[in-house]
């Protein structure tokens, strides 16, 4: 039986009656707003600081593959980690009616799909068909994606909601969040050419031609399960794609238990510790945790990375996305 996806566009839902939505495979699209527009307008601003001279989305055609990722590669964390960001994403989340006081929000993302096969390794991966789930992300995420300029569906994501209660084989079971962090993480600015670290990913042929592709302005944002199976595009556009994406967890909806159908993860850990109140900060609750988390703790893991250098911080892109 196919399931059918609807596609909303400036709902009027209340955030809960949306999250129910989202967790039964819906997608929603919002378009610019003064908080999108504030966020996306300061990451240009770095952006465009950190390639200067040059215009960023054809930076890629004038300078090498490994000067490229020199200046990309310590933008990601000076973005996330900037004293802007945290209140600009909080104000996204409560402009679109998330209660920050129950709302845990990850640190943001910074995205460059460069066009033409330029650079799809390492900082610049491009993603397969895949579930943010298999990176032992809870079932109750929510992934919110946001453009900082304007894009085609040459250069965008893929959808693949035929998926969405289809099983794939995908190497999950072998996959331990900690692990992870204790090293995949730190090695995203080595893979330049190829990527050959250890991830999830499809194991077997998938239709993906049955595909949606959304195209918002730019401060549009597109809402969405972690559990959706969605690709990175491949870029053939001309222009290097920037985007910002991010991931929250609705308390409320850990204590009901509410989330999207596990229908393939088998991933070990939880990145849950990585979501912060929205309204304080706080860690989250640790009995939250301890009943999402899976498996052993390995020898050697690591709970919440903490990078040694703004370069291994880099890493933190890397974990699933588009």
């Amino acid at each position: 039986m196919k399931i059918m996806t609807a596609v909303y566009f400036d709902s009027k839902m209340t955030d809960a009656e949306r999250r129910g939505k989202i967790f039964a495979g819906d997608i929603f699209v919002f378009s610019p707003r003064p908080s999108t527009l504030a966020l996306v307008d300061f990451a240009r601003e770095l952006i465009e600081a950190a390639f200067a001279p040059l215009p960023p989305r054809t930076a890629q055609f004038e300078l090498s593959v490994e000067r490229f990722v020199e200046i990309f590669g310590p933008l990601k964390p000076h973005f996330i980690h900037h004293p802007k960001t945290a209140a600009l994403l909080r104000d996204v989340v409560a402009e679109l009616g998330g209660d920050l006081n129950t709302v845990h929000v990850d640190v943001p993302r910074l995205r460059g799909a460069t066009s033409d096969k330029y650079l799809t390794a390492g900082v610049g991966y491009a993603f397969p068909p895949h579930r943010d789930t298999w990176w032992s992300a809870p079932m109750a995420q929510l992934n919110w994606w946001l453009p900082i300029y304007e894009f085609s569906p040459e250069s965008g994501m893929a959808f693949h909601p035929n998926y969405w209660t289809k099983p794939v084989s995908n190497g999950s079971e072998h996959f331990n969040y900690y692990q992870y962090n204790a090293v995949g993480r730190k090695e995203a600015v080595k893979h330049i050419k190829a990527d050959t670290r250890k991830q999830p990913g499809p194991r077997e042929p998938m239709d993906i031609e049955d595909q949606i592709r959304i195209v918002c302005p730019a401060g549009g944002l597109i809402l969405f399960s972690g559990a959706q199976m969605h690709s990175t595009v491949p870029n053939t556009s001309g222009l290097t794609r920037f985007s910002i994406d991010f991931r929250t967890v609705d308390l409320t909806d850990l204590e009901n238990g509410r989330s999207a159908p596990n229908v393939d993860t088998r991933a070990t850990g939880t990145s849950l510790r990585d979501f912060r109140r929205g309204s304080d900060d706080a860690a989250m609750p640790d009995q939250f945790v301890a009943r999402y988390d899976s498996g052993e703790i390995p020898e050697g893991a690591v709970l919440v990375f903490k990078p040694d250098s703004p370069a291994s911080e880099s890493g933190l892109t890397s974990i699933s996305g588009s």
